[in-house]
């Protein structure tokens, strides 16, 4: 069974649902479209002039100021009560989990959903509960790093407290390549919504191995997998940005138990409780190593890969577990895999060629090019976005990712220049 039709509130109105969610969220229009197929009345709050991207009746908010945020917040529930409210980003868990508590609805404590946004308090806490986390430590990015780094091991990664998808996160072989990327860092960390994470970054020693994600939902603590997905390409760096997510995974079955132990145990040491669970961990010698357990749901347009997984997609799990319904998963039947898109180099998009080629690969479900002519292709570590997303479904997770490998091979971005005050900062390439 997936989620049940939604009943309607004692008094006869449909239920209500506050979605949190950042201006320009790849995750806004797939809850919203979930719950007008539930039933459900939505109303996004965000930052902005024009927040809510379905219709009428958005809350605008100034999200970096929590207190005033909650604030709109409890004021407008004294005019429309809401029955569940769901954060769509990181940057928005806190404050959920703050409204949460304050109008008594399923969520977690706001402690719980700090830890699992700030990667230096995570890192403390899993490293407290005796769970295999990376060695870390906190630095300055304001002060050179010769001293704040002395006896740290080498390879390591430095990222950003609080920033996703990748942003940020270098691997240094030294302590000369790590001092040399400090401004660097420090530039991309400038663009943190708060200020105490705009100043300081995480270290940690890199671990080789391969990574894979996990998708899960909790209920009253127990969390149930949805999914495992293997990231077949190494992760070696210097940067870190993901393209491939295949399920089921092809891992060895004990690693895989393993890595779902792993990110239940790191649930109850934060203390989360309720609502989606997106972690990332490392496969490396027989251990699942914890890297990221967030309150949310997997990034970009990947959820839509749990749609070929369970009967229903997750955003509508999501929702209705929220609004206290009975939800259960269905075994998958077929592999699926994603790529995201990855941006090539800095240029402005004149276009994509080679889509229909690629939606033709035997596999290939969709071809969806994100961004339009015109847009400013920043890469990874600076950038903040994909090109798009091919979706592919078959019989086994080797056939999935063949599929996806084929239908890219058949893209071609084109860019131009990108000028700034009369000057060339990227050459035209195809």
């Amino acid at each position: 069974m997936g989620v049940p039709e939604q009943a309607r509130t004692p008094t006869g109105r449909p239920h209500r649902l506050l979605l949190l969610a950042p201006p320009g969220s790849y995750r806004t229009v797939p809850y919203l479209r979930a719950a007008e197929r539930l039933g459900v009345e939505a109303v996004v709050a965000s930052t902005g002039r024009h927040p809510l991207i379905g219709g009428p009746g958005g809350l605008n908010l100034d999200l970096p100021d929590l207190d005033r945020s909650l604030q709109t917040l409890l004021n407008a529930a004294s005019d429309q009560r809401f029955d569940a409210v769901i954060s769509t980003d990181d940057l928005t868990v806190d404050l959920a989990a703050h409204v949460a508590q304050a109008l008594e609805l399923p969520g977690n404590t706001p402690g719980a959903a700090r830890l699992a946004r700030r990667k230096d308090l995570a890192r403390s806490c899993l490293a407290e509960a005796g769970l295999p986390v990376p060695e870390h430590r906190v630095v300055d990015l304001r002060r050179p790093f010769v001293d704040q780094v002395d006896g740290f091991p080498f390879p390591c990664v430095i990222k950003p407290l609080a920033l996703s998808g990748s942003r940020g996160v270098i691997r240094a072989d030294s302590p000369e390549a790590l001092e040399a990327l400090r401004l660097r860092v420090a530039a991309i960390a400038a663009d943190a919504p708060f200020p105490e994470e705009r100043h300081h970054a995480l270290l940690e020693a890199y671990l080789p191995g391969f990574e894979v994600a996990l998708e899960g939902l909790l209920d009253a603590g127990k969390l149930e997998v949805l999914a495992l997905f293997d990231k077949p390409d190494p992760l070696e760096g210097p940067y870190f940005e993901e393209t491939y997510y295949i399920t089921p995974s092809r891992h060895p079955m004990a690693l895989q138990r393993r890595a779902a132990a792993r990110v239940a145990e790191a649930c109850r040491a934060y203390g989360l409780r309720e609502g989606p669970v997106h972690a990332e961990l490392r496969l490396h010698d027989g251990e699942a190593w914890l890297l990221e357990v967030a309150a949310r749901t997997i990034g970009g347009e990947c959820a839509r890969l749990l749609r070929v997984g369970v009967e229903s997609g997750l955003e509508e799990r999501v929702i209705g577990q929220a609004l206290g319904q009975a939800v259960s998963a269905v075994p998958a039947v077929d592999a699926a895999g994603v790529l995201m898109l990855p941006t090539p180099r800095r240029g402005v998009l004149r276009r994509v060629e080679g889509v229909l080629e690629a939606s033709r690969v035997p596999g290939i479900e969709a071809v969806e090019i994100s961004v339009r002519e015109g847009y400013e292709l920043v890469p990874l570590p600076e950038g903040e976005s994909y090109l798009g997303f091919i979706f592919a479904r078959a019989a086994t997770p080797a056939a999935a990712e063949k599929a996806l490998r084929r239908a890219y091979a058949c893209l071609r971005v084109v860019t131009a220049p990108v000028l700034h005050r009369g000057r060339v900062v990227a050459a035209t390439e195809t």
